[in-house]
C-alpha cells in the first residue's frame, strides 16, 4: 500500500501513510508524514521528563517539531486525581510544522485519570496505550468511572493497546537491589522505550542522559537504562504492536545550518545573553520567582563566565529595583515575571520612564486575574503593558511569535532600551515559554551590533562660556538622553521620580516644563524605528486576519488549511506593540474585513479600532490553552462567509 505524502498544509489531524513494507517475517514499518504524540499520567510519573526525552531524540534526528507541555499548578495533586493529571504533547513531521497539534493521533495513559482527562481530544481511530495495572477499582472510581473503560466497549472506536507498564517494569528490574516503589518509579522509562521503538527514534542520547542525570546514583541510571531498553524490547518482540512508524527527517523544511531543540524560556535567556555581548555590557538580572518566567532566572545564573549577574531578590519590586538600579549603573538590566508580578513592578516601571533609563521588563504571561492558572497560558497583559502605570508614561512593547523566536526578540528589546533609553517590554506567554521547536544557532556576525557610548564629559555650554553636564540634553534623531554611569568626574547630577527641568535635570513644577516632558518622552516612543508590518497575501484577499504573540503558529496553520482548500484569506502577524509598524493603518484600510484571534477578550482588537477606527473582529479564547488550527479555520471561515 503506497500513497503520496500531502503537502505540508497540517489540514488534517491524521498522518497520511506514505509507504509500507514487510521484510521477510518482521514486523510490518509503514511512513508517515507527521505524528502527534500526548504522553498524560500523574504529575509525579515522570510525564515531563518523558515528552523531552522523546523531543530531544526526535530534534537530533532531523524532525520538525512543536511541544506543548500541560501539568498541574499544584506541586503535587492529589494522585490519580483529573486535576492531578499531567501532560506533554509533541507534533514532529517530515516538514514545516507550527503547532503542537490539535488532536493526538497516539495517548499514553498511565491510569484511569490520564485516559478520562484526554479521552476528547482523540479522534476516532488514534491509539491509546494505557497502563492496567493503575485501573483498579478504587481508581475508577476517583475520576467517576463506573465501569473500566477498557471492559464496557467504550473505547472500541480506538486501537487499544492494554499494556501492565508497571508490573513489566518491575519484571525488568528484579534482579536490582530496588524496592518495588524504586521500581515503579522507572516505568515512565518503560514507556519511553516503548514509544521509542514504535517511532524508530534514536536511544544513545537517552542513555547518556540517564546516565549524566543520575552519575551520583549509578544503580539507579543503570535500572533506568533497564526499564527504557525492556520497553523497547517489548515493542519489539508483543503482538499486540505488530507496526512499527518511520516519520523521515525534515530534510527541506530547514535553511542550513547547526540546529538544536530549544524552549522559549531557554532562547530568550540565550537571547539577553547575547544581547549584552553585543551591547558590551555586564548582564544584570534582578527577579523574584514565578511561574511560568523562573526557568529564566535559573538559566542565567549558570553563565557567570558571561558577565551574568542573577539576584534573587525577597520580593517582585525588590527585584525590578535592585534591576533599575543596575541600570543606573551601567548594566544591561533585566527583571523577569508574569502578569502578577508586573502589578507589583508598575511603579518602579514608571520610575524608569522617568529616568529614561534602559530596563528589559519580560513578562510570561498566564491566566488571570490575580494568582489566576499559574501553569496555563493567556494574552491578558497587553493593556496593563500599555497602560498599567500612572501618568503618562509610555513603554515600548515586543512579543515574540514562536519559542526560538524568543532569541530575536530578547536582542529586539535591548535594540530599543539602549537606543532610545527607556524600559522595553517583552510579552511571551506559558506557551511559548514552556514550548519547543527546532532554532537554527546563529552566527555571530548575523547578531546586531548593540554596543552604545557612555556619557564621558561636559555636553552643554552656558551662555557664559561655561561647559557643563545636562542629563536631559536629548539626542536629536532618537531623543534619548546621555547615559552616564556613577563616579564618572564631572558628570554628577540628579536623579529621581520628581519631574525634571528639560535638559539640566533640576526638579521642576512648571506646569508648561512638565507637559513639555510628558509630550517628549511620548514622541520618543513614537520615534522608535521598527520595521513595517509584512503582509502574506498572495492572491488578493478581502479579509485579513491579525495577530501577535504567540497565536502566530496556530494561525498560520488555520490559514494554510483555508487556502488549501481555495479560500482567500491574508495573513500579519506584529512584533510590535508599541508603537505600532508605520505601516499598520495602510494595511488595515485595503481590507474589507480584519479579524483578530486572541488568548484574551480582544485587547489588540480595542487598541486598533481606537487608534485607526477599523471594525476589527475579535474572536477570543480564555480556557489556558493555545487556540488550535481547525478550530481557527472554521472560525475565520464564518468570518469570511459573513
Amino acid at each position: 500500500m503506497t500513497s503520496q505524502v500531502s503537502s505540508p498544509t497540517e489540514q488534517a489531524d491524521e498522518p497520511v501513510l506514505a509507504e509500507q513494507r514487510t521484510p521477510g517475517g518482521a514486523k510490518d514499518v509503514r511512513r508517515l508524514d507527521r505524528v502527534i504524540i500526548r504522553f498524560a499520567g500523574d504529575s509525579g510519573d515522570g510525564m515531563q521528563l518523558t515528552g523531552d526525552r522523546f523531543t530531544s531524540e526526535t530534534a537530533s534526528f532531523g524532525n520538525d517539531l512543536s511541544t506543548l507541555p500541560n501539568f498541574p499548578a499544584e506541586i503535587r495533586a492529589p494522585a490519580g486525581t483529573l486535576p492531578g493529571v499531567s501532560s506533554f504533547q509533541l507534533h514532529f513531521a517530515d516538514h514545516d510544522i507550527l503547532t503542537p497539534g490539535d488532536a493526538p493521533n497516539v495517548l499514553v495513559a498511565m491510569n484511569p485519570a490520564a485516559l478520562k482527562a484526554n479521552i476528547a481530544d482523540l479522534p476516532r481511530g488514534a491509539e491509546i496505550i494505557v497502563n492496567t495495572d493503575e485501573f483498579t477499582k478504587r481508581a475508577l472510581q476517583k475520576v467517576g468511572y463506573e465501569a473500566s473503560p477498557l471492559e464496557d466497549g467504550s473505547l472500541d472506536g480506538y486501537s487499544l493497546h492494554p499494556v501492565p507498564l508497571t508490573t513489566l517494569t518491575v519484571e525488568a528490574l528484579k534482579e536490582f537491589e530496588l524496592s518495588r516503589k524504586e521500581a515503579e518509579r522507572s516505568k515512565n522509562m518503560f514507556a519511553l522505550g516503548l514509544l521509542s521503538w514504535m517511532y524508530h527514534r534514536p536511544t544513545e542520547g537517552t542513555e547518556r542522559f540517564l546516565r549524566a542525570k543520575f552519575a551520583k546514583k549509578p544503580d539507579i541510571a543503570a535500572a533506568n537504562i533497564a526499564a527504557f531498553r525492556a520497553g523497547w524490547n517489548f515493542g519489539e518482540t508483543t503482538e499486540d504492536f505488530a507496526v512499527s512508524y518511520e516519520v523521515a527527517p525534515a530534510a527541506t523544511a530547514f535553511p542550513p545550518g547547526l540546529y538544536r531543540n530549544i524552549s522559549g524560556n531557554l532562547a530568550l535567556a540565550y537571547g539577553l545573553i547575547s544581547a549584552s555581548r553585543q551591547a558590551d555590557l555586564p548582564l544584570y538580572l534582578g527577579s523574584y520567582p514565578i511561574t511560568p518566567a523562573s526557568d529564566i532566572l535559573h538559566e542565567l545564573s549558570r553563565h557567570k563566565n558571561f558577565g551574568v549577574r542573577t539576584f534573587q531578590a525577597e520580593d517582585e519590586i525588590a527585584g525590578i529595583g535592585a534591576a533599575l538600579g543596575a541600570a543606573f549603573g551601567g548594566s544591561l538590566a533585566v527583571t523577569t515575571t508574569s502578569g502578577p508580578g508586573v502589578a507589583l513592578k508598575s511603579e518602579t516601571i514608571g520610575l524608569a520612564v522617568s529616568m529614561e533609563l534602559p530596563l528589559l521588563v519580560v513578562d510570561i504571561q498566564r491566566g488571570g486575574p490575580s494568582t489566576g492558572l499559574p501553569t496555563k497560558t493567556e494574552q491578558a497583559d497587553l493593556l496593563q503593558a500599555m497602560y498599567g502605570r500612572n501618568g503618562e508614561a509610555p513603554v515600548p512593547v515586543v512579543a515574540p511569535r514562536t519559542p526560538a523566536d524568543c532569541f530575536d526578540a530578547a536582542l529586539e528589546a535591548a535594540r530599543i532600551a539602549l537606543t532610545y533609553r527607556t524600559p522595553v517590554f517583552l510579552l511571551s506567554d506559558g506557551y511559548l515559554a514552556n514550548g519547543s521547536e527546532p532554532w537554527r544557532v546563529p552566527d555571530l556576525e548575523e547578531l546586531p551590533d548593540l554596543r552604545t557610548r557612555f556619557a564621558s564629559g561636559p555636553n552643554h555650554t552656558l551662555a557664559d562660556g561655561t561647559e557643563v553636564f545636562w542629563p536631559y540634553k536629548r539626542d536629536p534623531l532618537t531623543l534619548a538622553r546621555p547615559w552616564a554611569v556613577p563616579g564618572t568626574p564631572g558628570l554628577e547630577h540628579r536623579i529621581g521620580g520628581i519631574e525634571k527641568q528639560d535638559g539640566t535635570g533640576n526638579i521642576s513644577y512648571d506646569p508648561a516644563n512638565h507637559d513639555l516632558m510628558v509630550r517628549t518622552r511620548q514622541a520618543k516612543i513614537d520615534g522608535i524605528e521598527v520595521p513595517d508590518l509584512a503582509v502574506d497575501d498572495p492572491d488578493g484577499a478581502r479579509t485579513l486576519v491579525l495577530g501577535w504573540g504567540s497565536t502566530y503558529g496556530p494561525i498560520t496553520a488555520a490559514v494554510r488549511r483555508l487556502r488549501a482548500a481555495g479560500v482567500s484569506i491574508a495573513q500579519a502577524h506584529l512584533r510590535h506593540l508599541n508603537p505600532f509598524p508605520a505601516n499598520l493603518g495602510a494595511v488595515l484600510a485595503g481590507y474589507d474585513k480584519v479579524v483578530v484571534p486572541e488568548m484574551n477578550l480582544g485587547q489588540l482588537a480595542l487598541l486598533i479600532r481606537a487608534k485607526y477606527l477599523v471594525d476589527a473582529h475579535s474572536y477570543n479564547q480564555v480556557n489556558g490553552m493555545p487556540f488550535k488550527a481547525e478550530q481557527l479555520a472554521t472560525a475565520l471561515k464564518e468570518a469570511i462567509d459573513d
